[in-house]
């Protein structure tokens, strides 16, 4: 029996009994920021300046090896439609890969919904990622420590140690996790950290033709992305929950979860 497998018997036992111990375990944003004071990488998406062009998934397919015929992806755009008439309408076909090349939503299940132009309110793009929060869910419900968060903020997954379990897939408000289709892992957004590392761009920030997307460090005052944050009006995802997110939107509209 593998590893993996005698792990994952284990814990199905484990769980009918009790609550395992790490997911009792808080994470302290006070003690990561101690650890490595300096850095403290954020993620800044500007929505007054995205396309949806898909772009950026592409890219992000591409560099993470994720199929692009899979339905599953690290990055995703969201498009938002409101109608005069008070509707509201929200659809990212396949992640947006494509780029919204139709008028028309997708409703999802193969059923679409034809929208009058001269009946549109306001539209409008939203991308969305792994937030990396300075206090994660995920981190806390992982039985076997595979989902771990560096010192100096990225939230990472480590595939050697991943049981399959979907704790933390479960755990996760803004949906950014998946079972990767080839590796059956948990997968997720990583900043691109093996090309952060190396002080390299996220590679959807570096394909967005428009600058909507930006990477900084929050912990550099002087750091642009970081006087953007302190000075102007930004928002965060589903700030009611608590894990603090560090992926910052500009323009967010109240309805967007």
């Amino acid at each position: 029996m593998e590893r993996r497998d005698f792990l994952k018997k284990c814990i199905m036992v484990v769980a009918g009994a009790s609550v395992p111990l790490s997911a009792l375990t808080l994470v302290d944003p006070k003690k990561v920021f101690a650890d490595n004071p300096d850095i403290q990488w954020a993620f800044l998406v500007d929505t007054n300046k995205c396309v949806g062009c898909g772009f950026c998934v592409k890219a992000c397919k591409t560099e993470n090896d994720i199929p692009f015929e899979a339905h599953v992806s690290r990055t995703w755009v969201e498009r938002y439609v409101y109608t005069k008439d008070d509707r509201r309408y929200v659809d990212s076909p396949n992640a947006a890969l494509n780029g919204f090349t139709e008028s028309r939503v997708d409703l999802g299940r193969g059923e679409f919904k034809e929208i009058d132009p001269a009946n549109v309110g306001k539209a409008f793009f939203v991308p969305k990622l792994c937030n990396h929060c300075s206090s994660p869910a995920c981190t806390q419900v992982c039985p076997v420590g595979a989902t771990y968060k560096t010192d100096d903020g990225v939230v990472l997954v480590d595939r050697s140690w991943c049981i399959g379990c979907g704790y933390c897939i479960m755990a996760c408000p803004y949906a950014a996790r998946f079972f990767h289709p080839v590796y059956h892992v948990a997968d997720k957004c990583t900043f691109c950290y093996h090309r952060l590392s190396k002080g390299l761009d996220s590679a959807c920030v570096n394909a967005c033709p428009f600058g909507a997307r930006k990477m900084g460090n929050i912990h550099d005052k002087n750091d642009p992305i970081t006087q953007i944050i302190m000075n102007e009006r930004v928002g965060v995802l589903k700030d009611e929950f608590g894990t603090k997110p560090q992926a910052f939107y500009i323009g967010l509209a109240q309805e967007v979860r």
